[in-house]
């Protein structure tokens, strides 16, 4: 499954930022060791349900630490018998737009 989350505090930094706790989640799921991205808006996380919902929920426990209040956005892809699909849906992506 391919999950695409992102988890935001509900109480900014002094300066009306959310970097540092955001910062925080990302080191958990890049400590997971599971595939994933990162980008702007959204991390992209890759593995069997077990162990993404658990990248998932530490992420937010440690966003949790930092605001009483924490937001998450989710959304799945649940396509069972099929791995390394971060790169894959793309190129297939490329090649239609190639072909």
């Amino acid at each position: 499954m391919i999950v695409a989350f992102s988890i935001s505090p509900g109480v900014a930094d002094e300066h009306g930022s959310a970097g540092e706790a955001v910062a925080e989640a990302v080191r958990v799921v890049r400590e997971s060791g599971l595939p994933y991205e990162t980008n702007a808006m959204f991390t992209n996380l890759e593995g069997d349900w077990d162990d993404v919902m658990a990248v998932i929920k530490r992420a937010v426990e440690v966003v949790s630490a930092r605001s009483p209040r924490v937001g998450l956005v989710l959304k799945a892809d649940i396509r069972p018998g099929y791995e390394d699909q971060l790169q894959a849906k793309v190129q297939r992506i490329d090649e239609y737009l190639d072909g």
